[in-house]
């Protein structure tokens, strides 16, 4: 059985206290209230009271952490070097639809004295499957208590790849039917399932050889880079060099056909 450390405990509880409400919201689901927060972009009553409770835990456990969420945005801590990155409920479209394909995703970002920055701690948990993905810098890993890895497939034909695509009021439309074009003539399978931090974790465990997507934001892969990379994949830009955390373009893999795949979509 894999051991936690005491920061992942904090994470991992954190989320499973907050994911109790939401499963009874989830069971309820049709009777919701929801507000627009942008053209087919839902906020529900659950995905703000999610945050919030994450807020309050995550900020109890470590009082001077910063905090970046996809509901509050970012408040600055007085604790410079560390920041929490959470999305309450990753793929809060399949909620409400009564969808059981979401999730928890709370990552740690660790920043040096010269700015740059990595993060060192995740956890994405799907509640309704009890699965709890999670990893710390340099110690592996896991899905609940047992250890994960990368696919090791070597040929991009064989392999299933997870994506997203965007949805009314979002930008790349045109660019996103060019790469399914392009990727769908040489690989096994592509699925878009709606929950960008679990294509992450779902790399990670070896379901998929790789996930890649266009104009995500920091929330929604910052927990699943950690995974990825802690389970023996790559996770880099698409088209240019750069830093995949701030979500803009991100393409997660195993190491066997990430070259590959990767000059596909920049070929798109």
């Amino acid at each position: 059985m894999a051991l936690a450390s005491a920061l992942l405990t904090v994470m991992m509880d954190a989320v499973r206290k907050t994911a109790r409400p939401m499963l009874r919201d989830f069971g309820e689901v049709s009777q919701l209230q929801t507000s627009r927060k942008g053209p087919g972009d839902f906020v529900t009553a659950a995905d703000i009271k999610a945050e919030d409770t994450l807020y309050e835990l995550l900020m109890k456990a470590r009082p001077g952490y910063g905090f970046l969420g996809e509901e509050r945005g970012f408040v600055e801590g007085t604790d410079k070097s560390h920041r929490w990155i959470v999305d309450p409920i990753d793929g809060t479209t399949n909620f409400i639809h009564a969808m059981p394909h979401f999730a928890i995703t709370v990552g740690l970002e660790r920043f040096a004295p010269d700015g740059s920055s990595e993060i060192v701690a995740a956890v994405t948990y799907n509640p309704v499957m009890n699965e709890m993905f999670w990893a710390e810098k340099g110690k592996g890993c896991y899905l609940n208590d047992g250890r994960i890895r990368v696919a090791g497939r070597k040929d991009l034909s064989e392999s299933l790849i997870g994506t997203g695509l965007p949805f009314i009021g979002k930008t790349g439309h045109a660019q996103s039917i060019k790469d399914i074009h392009a990727v769908g003539q040489r690989v096994a399978g592509i699925r878009r399932l709606g929950s960008a931090a679990l294509d992450f974790a779902w790399v990670a465990a070896g379901r998929y050889d790789a996930f890649f997507e266009r104009n995500l934001q920091a929330w929604d892969v910052a927990a699943g880079i950690l995974l990825v990379t802690e389970a023996g994949g790559l996770v880099t830009t698409i088209d240019i060099d750069g830093d995949p955390k701030n979500g803009k373009q991100v393409l997660a893999a195993n190491p066997d056909i990430h070259t590959a795949l990767r000059k596909v979509l920049q070929g798109a």
